[in-house]
Formats: C-alpha cells, structure tokens, sequence
C-alpha cells in the first residue's frame, strides 16, 4: 500500500510519497518550485539532496519553463519588441532556467492506493513581469510506483496574448560509480555551445556508440531521434522516456562526485533567440508533457 505524508523541515514544506512497507519513496520541495529532491526506488538512491551544493546554483530536478537552459545576456525579441529577463547568471550574463523553479506549489490532489501514490501540484502566476508579461497556471502530477517515477507537467496559458516557451526537466542522479556509468541514446547531432554556453550551431554525433561518461566534464545537449535514455550504472540501469515528438537532451556533471544531471527538454540554449524547439501558446490553450523514469536492478 501506499501513501503521501507532509513534511515540514529546513524552513520549506515537503510532500512525501511511499509505500507503507518497503523502502520506495519520493520527496518533493512544494516552495522550490515542487522539485523532486529525493528518489529511492528498491532501497536503492536514485535522486537525493547535492548539499553541500546549493540548490539557487543547481536547480536540482526543478521544472524548467518558460524556457530550459539560458538566454544570452536575458534578452529576446518576440512580435517585434523586445523583452529582458532578470540576469540570474552574471558570471555569464545570462539568464538560466525560466522563471517558477523557485516558486511555491500548493497541493490540490492526493491519491494513495496499493499499487502508486500519487499527488498533483499547481502554480498559478497572475503577476505579469518584464522579461515574461503574460500568466499561467502549471500543474506537475507526481505518481510514484514500483520501479519509478513519473512527472505530467501542463501549462496553461491564462493570458489574453499568445506567448513562446520552451518547458524542461532538471534532475541530478547518483552512482556508485560515475566513471563506471554508462548513457545511450539515439542522437546524430549535438550543439555547437560557446565560453558563454549559448548555442552558435550544430556539428554531426554518431549516436550509434554508447557514450561513456568515465572522467568527462560535462555540459552539452543532443537532439535525440527517439524518446528514450538510458543511464546504466553499477548498482541499477534507468530508462527515462518522454511523450514529446521534439527532444533535446542535456548532459551535465556538477562539482560532486557520481552525480550527473541527465534533462529532457522542448528547446535548447538561448532557443527564445535560435528558434529551435521553441513554441507559442496560445490563449486558454494548455500543453502537456510526460517524463517517465523507470528503474531496473541485477
């Protein structure tokens, strides 16, 4: 049987949800922007906390819109005018990860039953901004089951105007050993990414060759040709699937070691400015995304 519990700790509101006997469990931070902070699937550490690194530098497993990576120097043009998001990395002058990763999520559903426990988050911005004048309302559904995880993210626009997005997920996983890690994918070409990590171009990948990650530092994206990837470890293998027809995926390596973020997303760098991936919503129209992480173990 499962359930949800909620948590109150560290100043911040968490929602759990587990199964009442065995050691699966899920743990979501409703006031960072209902990012899954903790994944432990089998008795086996799939997501967990990247202290001492902080989270307003890793945006760990955060939903990323209304766009996923950066924009150069936090400016776009869209319908003939120009809008200028707030600079959350000065060091590259660049704004990074959309605009509700640090929001507050409140609950508005909770489902328990033998086999999945489930709970459904909304935000809902009615404050318009500079860099992004429009509203919305997001709403992540977590289900937790036997062998993973899933996240159903929809957006709707509530707004009058139509407005362009590209949406993304962040989550950081663990291994016993990184170097001993391993990730496929289905992939013929990668970005060409500048000092400032903003998309110049696209260069050929041979996708057909398993991508070792051994020692590499890491920050790149793919366009993949199907929806899966596989992370396979020491200690599990991981299937991550997504239900968009248009993928990218970005690869990143932060200053911990056996951690790897591995994020499915709609668009690229700087995509508000490139095009590529990006969207437009229109008023009262609503997108949906699926992201599901199934786990497998020796």
């Amino acid at each position: 049987m499962y359930k949800t519990e909620y948590l109150e700790k560290e100043e911040s509101n968490f929602i759990k949800l587990a199964h009442t006997t065995n050691n699966n469990y899920a743990i979501i931070d409703l006031h960072k922007g209902a990012s899954l902070q903790e994944l432990v699937i089998n008795n086996v550490p799939i997501i967990e906390d990247l202290s001492p690194l902080k989270y307003e530098n890793t945006y760990a497993s955060s939903v990323l819109f209304p766009f996923a990576n950066r924009i150069k120097d936090g400016t776009y043009v869209y319908k003939g005018t120009t809008y200028q998001f707030k600079i959350n990395l000065k060091e590259e002058n660049n704004a990074l990860h959309g605009l509700v990763y640090d929001k507050a999520f409140k609950i508005i559903e909770e489902t328990a039953s033998e086999h999945a426990a489930s709970v459904t988050l909304e935000y809902d911005e009615t404050d318009i901004s500079q860099g992004f004048p429009y509203t919305y309302t997001i709403i992540l559904t977590y289900t937790l089951t036997a062998n993973g995880i899933d996240l159903s993210t929809s957006v709707k626009n509530t707004d009058s105007n139509a407005f362009p997005f590209t949406l993304g997920w962040h989550p950081y996983f663990i291994s016993k050993n990184l170097y001993e890690s391993s990730l496929k994918f289905d992939s013929h070409q990668k970005l060409i990414l500048n000092e400032r990590m903003i998309t110049t171009g696209i260069e050929p990948y041979d996708g057909k060759k398993v991508f070792k990650v051994e020692d590499k530092n890491l920050d790149d994206c793919f366009i993949l040709n199907s929806n899966t990837v596989t992370f396979e470890t020491p200690g599990y293998d991981l299937e991550m699937t997504t239900s968009s027809n248009t993928t990218f995926l970005q690869v990143y390596t932060p200053p911990k070691a056996n951690t790897i973020a591995i994020e499915p997303t709609t668009g690229v760098s700087d995509s508000f400015n490139n095009k590529i991936g990006l969207q437009v919503l229109e008023p009262e129209h609503t997108y949906t995304i699926d992201w599901k992480i199934k786990c497998f173990f020796n």
